[in-house]
């Protein structure tokens, strides 16, 4: 069915899932309670482990519908103005972390500037959505894998092995030929892949994520900020952030080879899907020596991934195919397809081609 079609709703019954009205299955609980913070302060003041910070809503409420996530108290930021917001300083951009996709995606300095975010931005989600979802939340999303996205209440009702809702209990994606699994830094725990389009962006444009939190504010580079389960070394760590912690903006860099970046997004339908592979790319240029260059894959590990092998070997090279071709080989040789997505380098590649080619013939 077209996504656009009509359909009524009037023949569907109330509750197709067949969940029970006692709250199971991974119902909202109506006795959820909810702070409206007014400021950067007072959010992480009441943040507490039961608790959860609300912005767009659009990931979270799917959590607590699926019994992946049950605070028992929202943190609201839809009044902290300080998380609002896009701005250009001499040298770089900030974007609050309640900036939405479509006010990314739209804005006329981050089209000049960064065009890799701009692009990363409109082709997630949907436009209904993008009007709700923001930056913050979106590179905090969880993986889509389908295992893990089970909907279940708490921890003790999943239908099959998932290691991030059950630690112990195995990965039932492992065994199933999931095309969407991941190429890099997997572990025998866990495979999934970190599914945020503006992440993949951000990561090529080295940008830096300001958080706050009890102890104060810091820095992380978005290279950083994710982790591969390897990395973590469990599958139910997945970012650098502490407890409490809040992502109030990012830190863009301004230089040439942002201007001239370039994401692309291989999906199975144009629109709301997640990717099978992406790339974005930045690029500096003279004539057609290749002065600065930085690549990262999304959907191929649980952070974006970028090509360092390559991105060296391509500098001050004349880029041509030949050229790409070969700065890929190292690069695409570490990848570690599963059964299923063994065709994943192969795309990975391709669409690390097309980037490049797309921000090559930027003006």
């Amino acid at each position: 069915m077209d996504e656009r079609k009509y359909m009524p709703l009037r023949g569907l019954p109330a509750d197709r899932g067949g969940r029970s009205p006692s709250g199971e299955g991974g119902m909202i609980d109506a006795q959820l309670s909810m702070v409206r913070a007014s400021s950067t302060a007072e959010a992480v003041a009441a943040i507490t482990v039961d608790a959860a910070f609300h912005a767009g809503g659009t990931e979270l409420l799917n959590w607590m519908r699926l019994g992946i996530s049950e605070p028992a108290l929202l943190v609201d930021l839809g009044q902290v103005e300080a998380l609002r917001g896009i701005a250009r300083s001499h040298d770089s951009l900030r974007i609050g972390a309640r900036a939405t996709l479509n006010e990314i995606g739209q804005n006329d300095e981050v089209r000049k500037n960064a065009p890799a975010l701009s692009q990363a931005c409109l082709k997630a989600a949907s436009p209904q959505i993008r009007n709700r979802a923001t930056i913050g939340g979106n590179i905090l999303q969880k993986t889509r894998c389908p295992w893990f996205r089970a909907e279940a209440p708490g921890q003790t009702a999943m239908p099959w092995p998932c290691n991030k809702r059950m630690p112990g209990s195995g990965c039932a994606a492992r065994e199933s030929k999931f095309s969407k699994l991941a190429l890099y830094g997997a572990s025998e725990e866990c495979a999934a892949t970190q599914p945020s389009d503006p992440a993949v962006a951000l990561s090529a444009l080295d940008a830096i994520v300001e958080v706050s939190g009890r102890e104060g504010a810091r820095l992380i580079p978005m290279t950083e900020f994710h982790l591969t389960q390897s990395e973590a070394g469990s599958a139910v760590t997945e970012t650098t952030l502490r407890q409490g912690e809040l992502v109030t903006g990012f830190r863009i860099p301004i230089d040439a080879a942002a201007q001239r970046s370039a994401y692309l997004k291989v999906r199975e339908r144009e629109s709301f899907e997640y990717a099978m592979v992406s790339c974005a790319v930045a690029l500096r240029l003279e004539g057609e020596i290749v002065r600065a260059i930085r690549i990262s894959l999304g959907s191929v590990a649980q952070k974006p991934w970028r090509l360092r092998q390559a991105e060296k070997e391509l500098l001050d090279v004349r880029l041509s195919t030949g050229a790409v071709d070969a700065a890929l080989v190292r690069d695409l040789s570490e990848a570690r397809p599963l059964p299923g997505n063994e065709f994943k380098p192969l795309l990975a590649g391709n669409a690390v081609r097309r980037a490049l080619q797309i921000a090559g013939e930027r003006s």
